[in-house]
């Protein structure tokens, strides 16, 4: 396995990815990352400026990913940590933290001076790592994302 950016080839397999992640966490619902409507396109969704996104993969298979974003609705200032998910294959291998690095890195290149981010309270390990990175709770949503289902709110200073 290895990280590298995505492909238009990576949508299928990254949507079944994130769909089997959300079905795990019994989070499988709208207002969610389920019925998104960028959940089998994100390649396209994260195909524009300051915007990436990275996949783990092998030649056979996709495992997970994660992408950094403007936050919609909010300062041109503010980016969006979207759609970390990892297949169990890739837990516990050094992969989330990998891919924090890209994105807070590829953030702070492109001028963001904050991120944020949604996840579901039963997502403890994930909020864990977010920590570790320097998020930190806060009280409201933040932006336009639609996933009003995610109630953790985090954010930290780039």
């Amino acid at each position: 396995m290895q990280i590298r950016e995505i492909s238009p080839e990576d949508n299928s397999e990254l949507a079944r990815v994130i769909k089997s992640c959300l079905e795990e966490f019994d989070a499988a619902v709208e207002g969610t990352m389920y019925t998104d409507p960028s959940l089998h396109k994100l390649y396209e969704w994260f195909d524009k400026d300051r915007s990436r996104y990275w996949v783990i993969a092998d030649e056979n298979q996709v495992y997970g990913g994660c992408g950094i974003a403007p936050l919609p609705g909010e300062s041109e200032k503010v980016a969006e940590l979207q759609r970390m998910f990892l297949s169990p294959e890739a837990r516990g291998k050094g992969f989330a933290g990998e891919l924090m690095e890209l994105c807070l890195d590829f953030a702070r290149k492109e001028g963001f001076s904050k991120i944020y981010l949604e996840t579901l309270p039963q997502m403890t390990a994930a909020q864990k790592l977010y920590t570790r990175y320097g998020f930190k709770r806060i009280d409201s949503s933040m932006g336009s994302t639609g996933h009003n289902h995610c109630d953790v709110n985090m954010l930290m200073d780039c």
